[in-house]
C-alpha cells in the first residue's frame, strides 16, 4: 500500500490514506474478477488483454476494463452466470461498501442483482496483508455458452 494513492475496490473509492500501487487504478478486486471471467472463457488473463506496458491503460478506470471484458467474453459466445469474490484486507473495514461494489460489478458485467457475491475478510495479522502493506482479492466465475 502506498501513501497518497487512492483505495478503489469494486469501482468504489474507499476513504483511506493508502492504496495499492499499479499501472491502472489498481482496483485489485476488479482485476481478480476480470481474470476469473477471462479464465473461465479460456481467453487468457488481464495482462494479455490490458497490458501494463501500454500507456493507454495508465491510470485507467478498471470499471471500463470490466465492461470491455464482458464484451470480449460475449463475443466468444459466453454469458456470466455468477461471480464470487473475496477481498483480503486488514483495514479499512469494507462492510459499508460491499453493496455498492456488487452493484458496480453487476452493472459492468451486465448481470442481474444477486448474481455477484463480494465478501471481505482479514488475514488475522499474518503476512504482508496482515501487516497492512497490501490487499489481495480472489474471484471465481461461472459462465454458460450462449
Amino acid at each position: 500500500m502506498t501513501s497518497g494513492r487512492p483505495l478503489i475496490l469494486g469501482g468504489v473509492h474507499i476513504p483511506f490514506d493508502r492504496g495499492p500501487s499499479g499501472h491502472s487504478d489498481a482496483d485489485v478486486l476488479l482485476h481478480a474478477i476480470i481474470d476469473a471471467v477471462l479464465g473461465a472463457a479460456a481467453l487468457g488473463d488481464i495482462g494479455t488483454h490490458f497490458p501494463d506496458t501500454d500507456p493507454e491503460y495508465r491510470d485507467v478506470d478498471s470499471m471500463l476494463l470490466l465492461s470491455e471484458t464482458q464484451r470480449k467474453v460475449a463475443a466468444a459466445g459466453y454469458a456470466v452466470v455468477n461471480v464470487d469474490a473475496t477481498v483480503v484486507l486488514e483495514r479499512p473495514r469494507l462492510a459499508p461498501f460491499i453493496e455498492q461494489m456488487q452493484t458496480n460489478v453487476q452493472d459492468g458485467l451486465g448481470v442481474s442483482k444477486g448474481l455477484v457475491s463480494i465478501k471481505a475478510t482479514t488475514s488475522e495479522s499474518l503476512g504482508f496483508v496482515g501487516e497492512g502493506r497490501g490487499v489481495v482479492a480472489h474471484a471465481v466465475c461461472l459462465l454458460r455458452a450462449q
